[in-house]
């Protein structure tokens, strides 16, 4: 599945299967979920959304059930994370 990158709030990467009608979304601490049963409407109005991650929120993750595919944590630390005490 071809994932279009995104920075809205939580997410970070989108993507769709039309014939799978499934969609998929990496959050900002890696993990990737997947979502069955989602139709074309629901994913153009998300890739077009100018509030992706409130669109997701309210129409996606609140009405259909995720799949966690991975937990992996991102590939590029930032470095000043450990200059702002961040973990």
């Amino acid at each position: 599945m071809e994932m279009k990158k995104i920075n809205s709030g939580k997410l970070r990467a989108i993507g769709y299967d039309a014939r799978a009608r499934t969609l998929q979304v990496q959050l900002d601490d890696g993990s990737m979920l997947q979502y069955g049963n989602v139709g074309d409407e629901i994913w153009r109005r998300l890739g077009n959304s100018g509030a992706a991650w409130s669109f997701y929120r309210d129409n996606i993750e609140e009405e259909f059930a995720a799949q966690r595919v991975s937990a992996c944590a991102p590939a590029v630390k930032n470095p000043l994370d450990e200059l702002f005490g961040k973990p």
